[in-house]
């Protein structure tokens, strides 16, 4: 009780006050980069900057055809294990129970069987990603210590939590303690590596169909 005592209060307050900080030090170092303003004037017809960024947010969603045959793995894969984890995340009846506590906000629940399903799904969806970056030579080559770090801690949360929904290798009261010990690393290591793109990928996406739909470039 001890470490669950520790991982629900001071680890979990450290973790999002870190989460927090972190990702509005990050945010702010994003919007406070430097500009040059393009004097060029548009090409004709083009859309306006908000449309161009949002067209290509969207389409960036999915390669492009003459891509898809060689990411369509990875895409579908990677579609996988992110659903699946907003499902576990947001459709567990202890986790908006959470969320209620902590924002007042709160929904139905998904059945139990179900989210526990789709969190075996996602494990093993991540599995996957892991041993593509390992076995394919260019990802393998451009992947360095951070990409594994983020992937142990999107992982692991997912591991405690289904090892205690199931009562698996321990206590109940210290497979929940190692699950909240490992969401709070999850959220103070967030800001500060790949992790962040869940947040900066609108930027950088916007950025670029605002750039190219000034030129009339098609993205």
């Amino acid at each position: 009780m001890e470490l669950l005592d520790f991982a629900r209060g001071p680890a979990l307050t450290v973790g999002f006050a870190v989460f927090a900080l972190g990702t509005l030090w990050r945010l702010v170092g994003v919007l406070l980069l430097p500009r040059v303003d393009d004097l060029s004037p548009a090409r004709e017809g083009a859309p306006g900057p908000a449309l161009a960024a949002l067209r290509t947010i969207l389409r960036r969603m999915w390669p492009r055809a003459e891509f898809l045959q060689r990411t369509l793995f990875v895409t579908i894969n990677s579609y996988v294990f992110h659903i699946g984890l907003a499902v576990v995340v947001f459709g567990l009846a202890p986790h908006i129970l959470f969320i209620r506590q902590l924002t007042g906000l709160h929904w139905p629940a998904l059945p139990s069987n179900l989210v526990f399903g789709v969190g075996v799904i996602t494990l093993a969806a991540l599995l996957a990603a892991l041993a593509r970056r390992m076995t394919h030579p260019v990802t393998r080559l451009l992947s360095h210590a951070g990409d594994y770090i983020s992937w142990v801690m999107t992982t692991l949360p997912v591991v405690t939590g289904l090892l205690a929904t199931s009562h698996l290798g321990a206590r109940y009261e210290t497979l929940l303690a190692w699950h909240v010990l490992s969401i709070a690393a999850f959220l103070i290591w967030f800001p500060f590596g790949k992790l962040m793109h869940a947040v900066l990928f609108v930027f950088s996406r916007g950025a670029t169909g605002r750039r190219f739909g000034h030129r009339g470039v098609s993205v």
